[in-house]
């Protein structure tokens, strides 16, 4: 079995995912082809302009499957290479331009929405990382097309509803850790999101003000990725967690096993996001062993429960005494030696991988099994 895998917008979690496919399906013969992680409003638009007039012999081959991330314009690209047509396809959508927030530089545009939108109508089966991102793009598919003045094609929301489902990206197998998570050091935050504004800097900031002036011990690490503008809160941050002594790692780590062993030797896993659709760097923390503080939306209270997660009405002052609270009554669990854990095994490629095998199994007519060997 042949198949194409098409990722038009490589970004860390994207490619995680696909590398993930290619490991766990050896059976299939994988042509994949990518295009960078910048330059967003070309890229989303124009990759069906740069494969499909790139000459490239990748796009004409024999194939059984195509499977292209929610970012290829594969309406368009369908045109430039029409063999491509009649390939038995899965749509993988990481996110969805329904519900990306929207920076204060940015302005809305139906562009983006609308390649989603065609994108997902050339999918015998459309796959969302979480259920969060199954609705909101269904419900925004369904918003944008009744804004439209007339001729649009009747049921094309049940169409894309009936053809949707939800495949989480799995997390590696040894992602997942035994340990006790009360060892004598103080209680241990970790915050390991991209350096941007929709990752909610100014809440943790301000959560992290009112948690300090409970004057219980605490360490926190603030790594992820970092790009040539970020917020400015994170400064102040820092600044912070210098003066009460309180500063862990910071910045970026560059190699997987300095990154795991944080996640290893922390407490609490913290997130102050304004949008994730699957939330894989929390997931990624607890199924190391930590312990979610996290706000009640997005994807959050799929993996968790609502119960577990903290209130987050849209308003930061509110959401961040809400977090400090929880972070406070975390501390005094622990300092009480019953700190919980979440198990979120299901999450796993070893329990995942059977629902991605009847996904492709079902789209070429064959047996799953004929996929693992």
């Amino acid at each position: 079995m042949r198949a194409l895998l098409l990722s038009a917008y490589d970004a860390d979690s994207h490619r995680r995912w696909w590398r993930g496919l290619v490991s766990q399906f050896p059976a299939i013969d994988w042509t994949v082809l990518t295009l960078p992680a910048r330059h967003f409003r070309w890229r989303i638009r124009g990759n069906s302009l740069s494969w499909g007039r790139s000459g490239a012999p990748q796009l004409r081959d024999d194939y059984d499957l195509l499977v292209a991330t929610s970012m290829v314009d594969l309406a368009a690209l369908r045109g430039f290479v029409p063999a491509l047509a009649a390939l038995p396809t899965l749509v993988y959508f990481h996110e969805n331009q329904f519900a990306y927030p929207l920076s204060q530089r940015q302005l809305d545009s139906a562009g983006p929405k609308i390649v989603n939108l065609y994108t997902a109508l050339c999918g015998d089966v459309i796959a969302f990382n979480s259920d969060f991102n199954r609705r909101t793009f269904l419900e925004g598919a369904a918003a944008l097309l009744a804004k439209m003045p007339d001729a649009v094609p009747p049921a094309l929301a049940q169409r894309l509803r009936d053809r949707s489902r939800v495949l989480p990206v799995p997390l590696e197998d040894d992602c997942f850790v035994q340990r006790d998570p009360l060892s004598s050091r103080p209680l241990t935050l970790l915050w390991n999101h991209r350096w941007e504004y929709d990752k909610g800097p100014d809440r943790l900031l301000r959560a992290l003000q009112l948690f300090v002036d409970c004057d219980l011990p605490f360490r926190l690490h603030v790594v992820g990725r970092q790009f040539r503008r970020r917020p400015a809160q994170f400064e102040q941050i820092k600044t912070l967690l210098q003066a009460c002594d309180a500063l862990g790692a910071w910045g970026y780590r560059d190699t997987v096993e300095d990154y795991r062993k944080l996640l290893r030797t922390s407490d609490i896993a913290v997130s102050t996001a304004l949008h994730d659709f699957q939330g894989l760097a929390v997931l990624e923390a607890v199924a190391a062993g930590c312990y979610p503080a996290v706000p009640r939306r997005q994807a959050y209270p799929e993996w968790f429960g609502a119960d577990r997660c903290y209130a987050a009405p849209g308003d930061s002052e509110v959401e961040a005494r809400a977090l400090a609270a929880m972070l406070q009554d975390l501390a005094l669990q622990k300092a009480g030696g019953r700190l919980p854990q979440v198990n979120i095994e299901a999450l796993s490629w070893s329990a995942c991988r059977d629902a991605y095998a009847e996904v492709f199994a079902g789209l070429i007519d064959a047996a799953p099994d004929k996929l693992w060997q």
